[in-house]
């Protein structure tokens, strides 16, 4: 165990290494958040009522796209890493499947921590005055990363599936698609009503309305529990997949 530790911490700064010579793809993933929540405020705002001011409804929704967004680049170095064969050298070391995926897992982590950390001063900049307390920061800072977490190593399993970064990109388009039909921008009850069994019962809704509970100091009812069990369930169904696929690609 503190091989694969020390593997995939070293793999998790090759990550990051990697990222810092892309500055264009990770500016771009950094940016593209914020520039969707000023478009979403001060295009949009003013037209949808959400019985209060709309920034503050919509970061909670902003932060959970940001994390969709930065995931989905972990299949998309994953993918490259075995198109090139960069796994078969990490093999010839005996770096296994775990430690290589867990290193491409911390390094998006990483960036995500960045990110979100620059979504919310952007948001406190234009007007996002949370009224929670400091364990409700925590929790919801919690949930946060425990869904970056799920949805990075998922994006890691289709990485594997992918024979190339473009596909890798397509592949995981549905992790950033999660928050539109969802609370994120706009009351549930808005939408059409075939739309509200998804809308309702999909894994982002319960983990926005929870951030949102716990940042503004409202409550949260059963939500935290809900989005923790999604979190836990997809973190374990992408475990056993990214581990059955490295395998099928490196027999």
């Amino acid at each position: 165990m503190p091989d694969a530790l020390s593997a995939a911490s070293v793999l998790a700064g090759r990550g990051i290494r990697i990222s810092r010579r892309n500055l264009d793809a990770v500016i771009t993933s950094m940016m593209l958040p914020i520039m969707l929540m000023l478009v979403f405020v001060y295009f949009f705002g003013g037209a949808i009522d959400t019985g209060t001011r709309y920034v503050t409804y919509v970061v909670p929704g902003v932060l959970v796209l940001c994390a969709g967004f930065g995931a989905a680049s972990t299949a998309v170095t994953v993918s490259e890493d075995m198109r090139l064969g960069v796994v078969d050298r990490f093999r010839t070391l005996d770096v296994g499947g775990t430690p290589f995926l867990a290193g491409h897992v911390a390094a998006t982590v990483t960036r995500n921590v960045l990110s979100t950390a620059l979504v919310l001063g952007a948001a406190f900049a234009i007007g996002f005055r949370p009224a929670g307390t400091a364990a409700g920061w925590l929790a919801a800072i919690g949930l946060l990363l425990a869904w970056i977490t799920a949805v990075s190593w998922l994006s890691a399993a289709l990485g594997l599936v992918t024979k190339t970064a473009e596909a890798a990109g397509a592949i995981t388009f549905f992790m950033m698609f999660l928050p539109y039909p969802s609370s994120a921008f706009v009351p549930i009850e808005t939408m059409p009503s075939w739309l509200h069994g998804f809308a309702e019962h999909q894994p982002v809704t319960p983990l926005i309305e929870s951030m949102r509970g716990l940042l503004l100091g409202q409550p949260a009812g059963d939500a935290p529990w809900i989005a923790l069990a999604w979190c836990a369930g997809l973190l374990a169904l992408a475990l056993a997949a990214s581990g059955y696929l490295f395998r099928l690609r490196t027999r």
